[in-house]
């Protein structure tokens, strides 16, 4: 597993990481050869893995989102943290798997749905964030759009290690806000006139203005900006004038995603803009993925891969992701080794030059046997810094876990075991065969056993059990989603 590598590399960079063989050499270097990057995350919500051009799609219109692609790294073997927002989210934040934490399945109710002490509904205060490591770094940290990791005043945003936060607390919002009931704060105050009457296009005012007030700012300080954005997740709304370019599309709510999709390319190409005029482009780290596989219900496309949001296949939990930074990845890349959205947090921080935060010590609930367990078995994080294999190394193999509703899943170097929550578990090659079409179990049953080895023995390091669950009826509507959604081509294309 390994970048392909289209266009040229800094030689010496690249032969030096070549000689030493060594990922902290290549940290070093980026660290010594530059001033610290701006960074940027840019996270779609229930995005198809199929939905930009350069990922198949001949409907949609992606144009920034393709000229992104052309400019740095396109990892098409990327996985989040899990098949829902709310605990993909939570992986992406902490960089640790959210099982750690018991953090396994969705938020989408008040507290009093709930069985769980109300301060433990989000992320445990225990757990540092994005925000929490690079404010220590020297960043100015902001956060634009979906927060979904709490609503108490424990979880906001802005104890969280960001300075600046303008969006909801809430999972999914409607697309006009000046015409209807909104939740739409920033920093704790409701907010009272918008900059766009279209909430996509406002997060990207709101995402340039904070940066803008960066570049003004003295002393000059690096910074930091999710922009959290909540398309192309339901409600289906879109605008008038971006509705009336697909048209021609037969089914209304592929119409209304694929100008869903143009009004986020938009932003992409907003924020791109800014960057190149004022001179910031070459030395901003921005990374690019979904939150989680295309949804049931908004019109999305998986490409060539089984399932969708909510369940394990790989149309679940693989999405497709980017990685620019033109002072020190090369354009025009293709990488299929696994990355991870846990990878985040290690990586920034190699680029910053900064070393992550201690732990926290564990909360009243946590095991702290299993948890000294877990950290000798994987390390107190869980992903890698990516910056070595992007600039033009080899990744290392990689082991990720998943649990969700009943389900659970470990992918192993090139195979992936799926344990339904309905049915015996599934062996897949998924390196080569990405659609899921060859189950292996019954002809590789050493294999099928050391994976579930590794899995029941991952299981047993938890330090917590899951601190909420959804309706059992989620479980169902899951189980229904393993065999309903094969791959397919583009509808409508």
């Amino acid at each position: 597993m390994s970048c392909c590598r289209f266009e040229r590399f800094a030689p010496c960079l690249v032969f030096a990481i070549v000689l030493s063989g060594a990922w902290d050499s290549a940290v070093r270097l980026v660290a010594e050869e530059s001033a610290r990057p701006n960074i940027v995350v840019i996270l779609a919500d229930d995005m198809g893995y199929g939905d930009m051009g350069c990922m198949g799609s001949e409907t949609l219109r992606t144009p920034n989102l393709d000229r992104l692609a052309d400019s740095g790294v396109l990892c098409t073997q990327a996985y989040v943290a899990s098949a829902v927002c709310s605990p993909s989210r939570a992986g992406l934040m902490t960089g640790r798997d959210p099982r750690r934490f018991g953090y396994e399945g969705n938020l989408n109710a008040a507290a009093a749905n709930y069985a769980t002490r109300p301060e433990l509904l989000g992320l445990p205060p225990s757990e540092k964030t994005l925000g929490d490591h690079l404010r220590a770094a020297g960043y100015a940290t902001a956060l634009i759009g979906k927060w979904h990791l709490g609503m108490g005043g424990v979880f906001h945003p802005n104890v969280r290690g960001f300075d600046h936060f303008c969006g909801m607390l809430t999972g999914s919002h409607h697309y006009f806000p000046g015409t209807m009931k909104h939740v739409i704060e920033r920093n704790g105050t409701r907010v009272d006139s918008f900059s766009s009457d279209y909430l996509t296009d406002f997060f990207t005012d709101e995402g340039l203005r904070f940066i803008q007030q960066q570049d003004r700012s003295e002393p000059a300080k690096p910074w930091f900006v999710f922009f959290s954005y909540n398309a192309p997740h339901t409600p289906m709304q879109a605008t008038p004038e971006d509705l009336e370019r697909f048209k021609h599309l037969p089914d209304k709510k592929r119409q209304t995603y694929a100008a869903m999709m143009f009004a986020l390319d938009r932003g992409v190409g907003r924020i791109r803009e800014h960057l190149e005029r004022t001179d910031q482009w070459d030395n901003t780290l921005l990374v690019f993925f979904s939150d989680n596989g295309g949804a049931t219900n908004n019109g999305s496309w998986n490409g060539p891969l089984r399932g969708v949001k909510g369940c394990l296949r790989e149309g679940g939990i693989r999405v497709p992701m980017i990685w620019s930074w033109p002072a020190k990845i090369a354009a025009g890349q293709r990488c299929d080794a696994v990355v991870s959205a846990l990878d985040l947090l290690p990586t920034f921080m190699a680029a910053a030059g900064a070393v992550v935060l201690p732990l926290a010590k564990p909360m009243s609930h946590e095991d702290a046997r299993n948890r000294k367990r877990m950290i000798d078995l994987a390390g107190a994080h869980d992903g890698i810094d990516v910056l070595p294999q992007l600039i033009g190394g080899a990744g290392p193999p990689r082991r990720l876990y998943w649990r969700l509703q009943g389900q659970a899943a470990v992918l192993d170097g090139a195979e992936k075991l799926v344990r339904p929550s309905h049915r015996p578990a599934e062996l897949f090659r998924v390196a080569s065969d990405v659609g899921e079409s060859d189950d292996l179990s019954h002809r590789e049953t050493e294999r099928l056993m050391q994976l579930f080895g590794l899995l029941g023995k991952w299981e047993a390091a938890l330090p917590t059990v899951p601190l909420w669950g959804s309706s059992p009826y989620w479980s169902g509507n899951t189980a229904e989603h393993y065999d309903a959604w094969p791959p397919r081509e583009e509808p409508f294309r």
